[in-house]
Parts: C-alpha cells; sequence; structure tokens
C-alpha cells in the first residue's frame, strides 16, 4: 500500500518521491523503510533508503542542526537532479566522520523521527506515522544500544515528544500504523 501509493505519485523533490517514515524512536520506522524500499524495487523503481540516525548529532540532535543540514546537503541537490551527500555520525566516536553519497532515486525513504516535520511538507509525496508503546520501544532501543543507553534514551523519548507535540506529526501524516506495521485509527 505504501509502496503503491508512493510510486503512483508525481515527484515533488525534483525528480525524486520523497516519503517521510515518521515516528517515536523504536517504533519499527528502520525495519518498514527497508520493507517499502524492497517492495519499490520490486516495482521496477531505483529507491534508497536514508536514515536520519546517521544525522542527528548524537542524542541531542533531533532539532538544531539536522534539518539544515539535510536540506542543504541532500534535499536542495536531489530537487535539482543532482546527487546528495551529507556526513554521517559516528555514534562511537560522538562525532561527525566521513561522507555518504545520496544517489537521485525515484524515491527516496528518508526514515527517522522528525523526517515529516512541517518543513518536508512541500516535498514529501507520502507521510508515514508508526507507533508502539513506550515501553516497548524503550525495551526495542536498550537491546540495540545497551542498558547504559537508558538516560539517553529517556532524555530522547522526552525530546521526541516535545518536537511530535509541536510538529503535530502523527495528526498530518497520510498513513498511520502501530509496531507492528496494523493500519492505525
Amino acid at each position: 500500500m505504501i509502496a503503491g501509493r508512493a510510486a503512483g505519485a508525481a515527484p515533488r523533490l525534483g525528480p525524486v518521491r520523497l516519503v517521510g517514515i515518521d515516528g517515536p524512536a523504536g517504533s519499527g520506522k528502520t525495519t518498514l523503510a527497508g520493507a517499502v524500499a524492497d517492495e519499490l524495487v520490486g516495482r521496477g523503481l531505483d529507491a534508497a533508503v536514508l536514515h536520519l540516525d546517521d544525522l542527528y548529532d548524537g542524542w541531542a540532535g533531533l532539532e538544531g542542526s539536522l534539518w539544515p543540514r539535510l536540506a542543504t546537503q541532500v534535499l536542495e541537490p536531489l530537487r535539482r537532479g543532482r546527487p546528495g551527500r551529507y556526513q554521517r555520525y559516528d555514534w562511537d566516536a560522538g562525532a561527525f566522520d566521513g561522507w555518504v553519497d545520496v544517489p537521485v532515486p525515484d524515491v527516496l525513504v528518508l526514515e527517522g523521527c522528525g523526517s515529516a516535520r512541517r518543513d518536508a511538507a512541500p516535498f514529501v509525496v507520502l507521510s508515514v506515522w508508526v507507533e508502539a508503546p513506550a515501553d516497548l520501544r524503550l525495551a526495542r532501543g536498550l537491546a540495540r544500544d545497551g542498558e547504559a543507553a537508558r538516560e539517553h534514551w529517556v532524555r530522547w523519548m522526552a525530546d521526541e515528544a516535545a518536537h511530535f507535540a509541536r510538529e503535530r506529526t502523527a495528526e498530518r501524516a497520510d498513513v498511520r500504523l502501530d509496531a507492528f506495521g496494523r493500519m492505525g485509527a
């Protein structure tokens, strides 16, 4: 359903159809993004996934420089039909390191907290909200990042809740799914 809607939409970012898969950390966005990209490729389209985890400036990176860097380094070049390029955040080193090229795909699936913010609306052909209960999301995060990351996760969850309330992301989404891919209300 998501891939079909994206494939049938007219590009709004130059030649690129941008899909924003947003929602709280640990809700299942990454898994969904991969499945959507795979289905798009199966339909004969060139699809790429860009994970915002690679662009956040660490645990406090949801706001601040995230969107200006993404817009300047990736979205604006793609709008012009040219490849983008961004500096990837190294979570272990706690700093940006190395550059990642972003080719001009038919569909770019932008995945991560903040991917369907209001600033993205002019470019996004489909915004998807994925949600899950906080306890499940925290458990998933700690399984991935370890118990030592609990304080970071708790702070991130508060930051993202404030972001989503301000942006009204869930209310503006074209599609709403739960943590298991079921359609929401």
